[in-house]
């Protein structure tokens, strides 16, 4: 089969590569239709991570099931399914608490709880930037869709459900954005600006948006969230101003450990210190952008060892509360799957790039270099 390989930092080619197959009698095989770049991808792809070199990139992954094992019960051949980037096993302590980011059983590596798809540390499964995909426990990881997923426009919506519109959601959800809520977001890629939507979606009374990129942020207006662009103002004061100087009552960051400044300089305690100055006393602040145990490519000496200057007493005297971690997809999937159905959701909005599994090289270099225009890249391998 075809292909996304690792060859080293900023360098992926189309490889033949061995076929995906069934391996075990709980997994499932799907040809995989629709997978989406996403902005931690670009983390491995400029080589700031571990990830080693021949293996395949996707963890946000769509398809029809063309196989099962002997022992998968639910998941039928011909399913069209879209596949959380966690892989979970449905039984260990966690994934029956619901937490399936942290599967106790699913990751050999020691120490570490937790696995994905073609993911630096997560385990050692392939990606879905491929024709075809194993997917581990598939009775429990393969979320069924409706058949109006085979139409191109609402698959379009559907993968998005693999990873950032849940992601965004949990980034809300760690906040405790309500009803009428005020709430800020730092970041507006992709996942920053499902953060956004899902915040709209919970009747926030007001959104904002902060960025510097000026087709990110026209998206972000385009559902009425108010754009804040960060390098022709300062994005404290102007939250401030938007809330009457008290500052918003949640606050999302969706950046991670390679913030930059205006300037093109790293900080990567930058947009966590801004969100304790921009959200109110005792207000909820979640992070689901990525920060790492270790970044040895790191400007930063302290971040080097994955930590970061914050500021303690500024958080403590203000009484707010910060929740983080990766995203449990299946808390969510089902909901948001069910959204679109009924016309509620349409997450393909921020959608800019639609590809063939051949030109996946060029997707990566126009959307890690933040090109204008290339806001979200989905990549189409058997269409």
């Amino acid at each position: 089969m075809k292909a996304v390989v690792y060859n080293g930092p900023r360098d992926v080619s189309v490889k033949e590569v061995p076929d995906a197959k069934i391996e075990r009698p709980t997994d499932v095989l799907v040809r995989i239709t629709s997978t989406n770049i996403c902005g931690s991808d670009l983390h491995m792809y400029e080589g700031r991570t571990d990830f080693e070199k021949g293996r395949i990139f996707g963890h946000e992954n769509l398809g029809e099931v063309v196989e099962i094992g002997s022992a998968v019960d639910r998941i039928k051949v011909g399913d069209m399914v879209c596949l959380p980037f966690n892989i979970g096993c449905g039984f260990c302590r966690n994934c029956e608490a619901g937490l399936t980011a942290f599967c106790l059983t699913t990751n050999p590596t020691p120490g570490v709880d937790g696995a994905a798809y073609g993911f630096a540390d997560m385990g050692p499964y392939q990606g879905g930037q491929a024709e075809y995909l194993r997917v581990p426990y598939g009775d429990f990881n393969c979320l069924r869709l409706p058949d109006d997923a085979r139409d191109p426009q609402k698959q379009l919506d559907y993968v998005m459900v693999a990873d950032i519109f849940p992601t965004g959601w949990h980034a809300t959800e760690l906040a405790g954005v309500k009803a009428g809520d005020w709430v800020v977001v730092y970041g507006a890629g992709p996942v920053g600006l499902m953060a956004a939507y899902s915040a709209t979606l919970k009747d926030a009374s007001k959104v904002m948006i902060v960025d510097r990129h000026p087709d990110r942020l026209k998206l972000a207006e385009q559902i009425g969230v108010i754009p804040i662009d960060d390098s022709k103002v300062n994005p404290v004061e102007e939250v401030l101003k938007f809330t009457n100087g008290k500052g918003a009552d949640k606050g999302c960051e969706c950046v991670g450990y390679q913030a930059h400044d205006p300037q093109g300089h790293e900080h990567p305690n930058m947009t966590m210190n801004n969100l304790v100055k921009s959200v109110r006393f005792t207000g909820g602040i979640g992070v689901v952008g990525v920060y790492i145990p270790q970044d040895p490519g790191s400007p930063d000496q302290m971040y080097k060892q994955g930590k970061i200057s914050f500021d303690m007493g500024l958080f403590w005297f203000k009484g707010q509360h910060i929740a983080t971690g990766q995203a449990n997809v299946k808390a969510y999937n089902r909901h948001l799957r069910d959204l679109i159905h009924a016309g509620k959701a349409h997450p393909s909005w921020i959608v800019s790039h639609n590809l063939s599994l051949d030109e996946a090289p060029e997707g990566y270099q126009h959307f890690d270099t933040r090109d204008n225009g290339w806001t979200k890249v989905v990549l189409h391998p058997t269409h």
